[in-house]
């Protein structure tokens, strides 16, 4: 449980989840891997929710929490193209897949097996699964991307916990960051920050 989650990059650590799941024979419905009844329905809802949920941390949350509107560890983009398709390609592979397969699904199928899938039990493994989430994020982006890692983490766990499928939020996960990058890139993100508080 242990190896995956530090296995070095979420891609790598995705692929490791897929092969675990294979060879425990885990299905992938218990990794949240169910097939939607619409694969556009959850890509619209997903790019909708993801890009809502950037627009909300950034003029509101984080700003309430005194966070720097300049992300620092990545404003090498702004205005930079080829660091921000390099960084684009990077967060749809790595955090939408590769985040929510080992943070929501392995991690909320391993949790599941150690405390139950009781709310209470739910309730934990969202918040254990976020406070992980933020702290892989305080590496490289400080504590200002550690505490949005982990509210991120709280709701797209709490999403996870209540629906046991995980394709929505690939998408959602990807439009966030894809949104941030967009932000960075156009050198927007003061300007965003301060739409509600001045």
């Amino acid at each position: 449980m242990l190896v995956i989650p530090f296995a070095g990059t979420a891609l790598i650590g995705a692929i490791l989840v897929l092969l675990w799941a294979r060879f425990s024979r885990t299905s992938w419905r218990e990794i949240g891997y169910v097939r939607p009844k619409s694969w556009i329905h959850i890509l619209v809802v997903g790019i909708a929710f993801g890009v809502a949920f950037k627009f909300l941390m950034k003029t509101m949350v984080m700003p309430l929490l005194g966070a720097n509107p300049i992300n620092q560890a990545y404003h090498y983009i702004a205005g930079n193209p080829a660091a921000v398709l390099q960084m684009a390609v990077f967060v749809i592979v790595g955090a939408g897949f590769g985040e929510e397969t080992v943070y929501r699904g392995f991690l909320f199928e391993r949790f599941g097996k150690l405390f139950g899938t009781g709310l209470g039990a739910k309730g934990l493994t969202v918040l254990l699964t976020s406070i992980w989430f933020g702290q892989v994020h305080h590496a490289d982006q400080g504590m200002a991307g550690a505490e949005q890692a982990a509210i991120m983490g709280l709701v797209f766990g709490a999403v996870f916990a209540i629906t046991g499928r995980i394709f929505m939020l690939m998408f959602a996960h990807a439009a966030f960051d894809l949104t941030a990058l967009a932000m960075i890139y156009w050198n927007v993100e003061t300007k965003v920050a301060h739409l509600v508080f001045k």
